[in-house]
């Protein structure tokens, strides 16, 4: 379920609150390997089904930046800021990626907004997620994640 705030004024009013769960997202083979080609990084225990089936994960493992790069996915099924001109990335904090993710499973995002702060001509936000893994005991990924909306 999407939170929808109509500007600034309205962002900073959540700040310090919960953003919700994101649906699940099946991380497949496929998106792994049009990871690896997009990134060149087609190390044997993401792009070879066989030997990682023998290898010390018993599956394919989907790249930690892939599993980061499906932050902004999921956190838009969270959070619409309407009445604003352009967002953009800003960086990231912390990030940690205490679990694998192996072919086949399904990930999630629990989003916070941690902060609101004004920046020149907007606001910058930092949002605490957890990538979920379903049935995992740990998470995919851990991050605190900086954007910034502008007027």
């Amino acid at each position: 379920m999407s939170i929808t705030v109509n500007g600034l004024d309205e962002l900073k009013k959540l700040a310090g609150g919960d953003l919700g769960t994101s649906e699940w997202i099946e991380v497949t083979q496929e998106r792994i390997d049009t990871f690896a080609d997009a990134t060149g990084d087609h190390q044997w225990i993401h792009v070879d089904p066989e030997r990682a089936k023998d290898g010390p994960f018993g599956a394919p493992i989907a790249h930690g930046y892939l599993t980061l790069s499906l932050f902004i996915p999921l956190f838009t099924e969270l959070l619409e800021v309407e009445g604003v001109s352009t967002k953009v990335n800003y960086g990231l904090d912390k990030v940690r990626f205490p679990a694998l993710v192996k072919v086949g499973s399904r990930i999630r995002l629990v989003a916070k907004l941690a902060s609101v702060e004004d920046v020149p001509g907007g606001v910058q936000i930092a949002v605490d997620g957890t990538m979920e893994i379903d049935g995992g005991g740990k998470p995919a990924a851990v991050l605190r994640s900086l954007s910034r909306f502008y007027v």
